[in-house]
């Protein structure tokens, strides 16, 4: 199949390894199989929470409920990987093929929109009539045309088991400290993403630390990956790094079991990990502060469902979008969101969520100071900034250079790869 110019530009992004996988794993894109079948139209939905022990369940049920109100319909969760995810769904839509609906991280959103990888929703989606919140709404549209729907946000804070933190950080010095005195044989004061394969993971974490010390990954118009006060936050993971606090290597799902075990005391992370973190130990004694760094400016995790331009059965996929928006899928979504998340409107909690939920508080404060975690100014960017930022932050830690030479390096590469 012979890719348009801007298709063929996004393929070049991905490793030829994902590639390779997909095809040994039996993730091709599911394009081809979106079609009606004995009057019911066949659609896939790729969502990386299913992989999630706690909101995959919730998502399965969810995608049950649908299928049994829609007889005409019938949605599928589409197989993709989870640790390659984003990459995997960029190769696929690149080469008209891939899952349906996809619920993508905002940057990748961003990529896939830009590259008219995603269906126009002007004409099936009215922001007043359904009252879709502003302040992330704006941020599923790209050159003034709508190519998705805000499906779950969600901020960051400051997790630590109460048992080993009786008294939690109130500034970097106790935050580091704490971590240093709780660091001991098996146990880990600290976690936070180290490896390459974790590069997506590793931005939301150099994230909070870089906007937590005052930096930013640009000022609207050009690149700031160099600038004083982002490698100030860079270099404050760093320290932490060096300080051995942490379990170097290990992925986020392996620190989040050892954190929910007892062997981790903290790690800055968003509402839904708190929710899987107690899935995976009921007495666990979880506790929550805003993070303590100097400046209270965290990440936020914007997720955007949108519709594969490729997709065999649009029609069915905008009905499934639009379901997803009524009041009552919303609250159950708000639920997939975790602890302080927040959806597409303004759905209002159960009394049973707010029960099940006693960080929200903390969560709802954060969120008055979070941003999604794209480069503004370099929104559909953000995967090349992103991985180029990674690969340099990832050298300095392990010693081949300075941080601040390695911000000096990104900072190049990242003002060329964006022209």
């Amino acid at each position: 199949m012979k890719l348009a110019p801007v298709r063929k530009r996004i393929a070049l992004l991905v490793s030829t390894a994902v590639v390779v996988g997909m095809a040994l794993t039996g993730c091709a894109g599911s394009g081809s199989s979106a079609s009606s079948t004995g009057g019911v139209a066949e659609i896939t939905y790729a969502d990386g929470l299913f992989a999630n022990p706690r909101s995959g369940p919730m998502l399965t049920a969810l995608l049950n409920d649908f299928n049994a109100s829609h007889p005409d319909i019938h949605v599928t969760q589409a197989s993709v990987p989870f640790p390659t995810f984003a990459q995997t769904i960029l190769t696929q839509l690149s080469a008209g093929e891939g899952p349906d609906v996809i619920r993508f991280d905002t940057p990748d959103f961003f990529q896939a929109a830009k590259a008219k990888l995603l269906t126009p929703l002007d004409s099936v989606i009215d922001a007043n009539a359904l009252q879709l919140l502003p302040r992330n709404d704006k941020y599923t549209s790209v050159n003034g045309t709508r190519y998705g729907i805000v499906s779950t946000a969600g901020s960051y804070t400051l997790l630590y088991n109460k048992d080993l933190v009786p008294n939690p950080p109130t500034t970097f010095a106790q935050f580091e400290q704490t971590a240093k005195d709780l660091t001991k044989g098996d146990q880990y004061g600290l976690a936070f993403r180290t490896t390459l394969p974790e590069a997506n993971g590793m931005w939301q974490d150099l994230w909070n630390y870089v906007y937590g010390f005052g930096g930013a990954w640009s000022d609207g118009t050009n690149l700031t990956l160099n600038s004083p006060d982002t490698v100030k936050g860079l270099e404050m993971y760093q320290q932490l790094y060096n300080d051995n606090v942490i379990p170097a290597g290990a992925t986020a799902s392996t620190y989040r079991q050892m954190f929910a075990d007892g062997k981790v005391a903290m790690e800055i992370d968003n509402g839904g990990t708190a929710d899987n973190l107690k899935t995976l130990n009921p007495n666990l004694n979880l506790g929550a502060v805003q993070i303590p760094f100097p400046v209270q400016s965290t990440g936020e995790v914007v997720a955007v469902t949108g519709i594969n331009a490729a997709s065999k059965n649009t029609a069915a996929s905008e009905t499934f979008i639009k379901w997803l928006l009524e009041p009552a899928q919303q609250v159950r979504i708000l639920n997939v969101s975790g602890t302080g998340g927040s959806v597409a409107t303004a759905a209002v909690p159960t009394p049973d969520m707010v029960t099940a939920q006693p960080l929200q508080p903390v969560f709802n404060a954060s969120t008055a100071v979070a941003l999604p975690q794209i480069v503004l100014g370099f929104e559909d960017k953000t995967p090349d900034i992103r991985k180029i930022v990674v690969q340099q932050v990832i050298a300095a830690l392990q010693g081949q250079m300075t941080m601040q030479q390695a911000m000096d390096q990104a900072q190049q590469q990242a003002t060329q790869a964006v022209g």
